[in-house]
């Protein structure tokens, strides 16, 4: 149970960062808003030793609302919400005489919101444009639901994720567009969470005069291992803390009209502390005012 809390709690961090974008801020009066429905269900974890143990088979779906509105040429916000989310287990049976341990039990809520500010270093139309990403986590969701206390929508800590993109844009050829961008930053979490390094690398094509785009991305958190671990914290507490992940995922994106498309992704970790060892999955139909 200690696990499946710890689990879930990180797994709100790693939905959110897929969305994670680039150094290029919206235009004035521009912007990009996308629904999506966000999934993951796995019985297997990786544990605090990078080894995978089973679990109870657990899963979590997130309703996210994403946009992004440039105030200015070089100043865009942001806002990623999970405005409906639901996890569950399934029973917890006896390994011995196959008897119900605790029933299945499900949770329904909204989750964490995320609210960001970008700012463009460079000016608009750069070479290898620069921004920087302020990303405020809020407490929105809820944390200890279900009779065991082992279901939550959210992680029940504010935290402050300050990042830094760069990146390029190009044409391969007539009809193959390109860009690739890297990022880094430091997340900091409250509540005797631990502060956390951030990096990723993203590339994308799009073909068929932008209309399809493909893109890769790695993802990937690593731990200072300074929060709270001692015995009079929470169990949540003492297990989501350290939590790590190196992450590799792609999605495809399809514009139906000018300006609006249909997406579909995955994501996987491939080494990880204390998250899931599963697959997760997203689809979305976005508007993008940018074009």
């Amino acid at each position: 149970m200690k696990n499946t809390l710890a689990i879930l709690c990180f797994l709100f961090i790693y939905s959110t960062s897929l969305f994670a974008g680039g150094p290029w801020p919206q235009k004035k009066g521009k912007g990009y808003f996308k629904l999506s429905e966000w999934w993951i269900v796995f019985d297997e974890h990786y544990t605090s030793s990078g080894f995978k143990d089973p679990n109870v088979t657990t899963g979590i779906f997130n309703t996210t609302i994403y946009g992004e509105y440039g105030f200015t040429d070089r100043l865009t916000g942001i806002i990623n919400a999970p405005v409906f989310s639901r996890t569950y287990n399934n029973n917890i049976i006896s390994m011995t005489n196959g008897a119900v341990i605790a029933e299945g039990e499900a949770f329904n809520g909204i989750g964490d919101f995320d609210l960001g500010l970008k700012y463009g270093l460079t000016q608009p139309g750069a070479k290898i444009p620069v921004a920087v990403t302020l990303t405020l986590g809020l407490p929105t969701g809820k944390t200890g639901a279900g009779t065991l206390g082992n279901l939550q929508t959210g992680d029940g800590e504010f935290n402050q994720l300050l990042q830094i993109d760069a990146g390029i844009g190009f044409q391969i050829n007539s009809s193959i567009a390109a860009y690739v961008s890297a990022y880094t930053g430091i997340n900091n979490r409250s509540n005797g969470f631990s502060t956390e390094f951030r990096y990723g690398l993203e590339g994308g094509l799009g073909f068929a005069s932008n209309r399809l785009w493909v893109t890769g991305r790695l993802i990937a958190s690593e731990s200072f291992k300074n929060g709270d671990t001692a015995a009079t914290t929470t169990s949540t507490s003492i297990f989501a803390n350290n939590s790590e992940f190196f992450s590799l995922g792609g999605e495809v994106s399809f514009y139906i009209t000018k300006k609006i498309g249909v997406s579909a992704s995955a994501a996987s970790a491939v080494r990880g502390e204390i998250i899931a060892a599963a697959t997760s999955y997203s689809v979305g139909v976005f508007l993008d005012l940018s074009r």
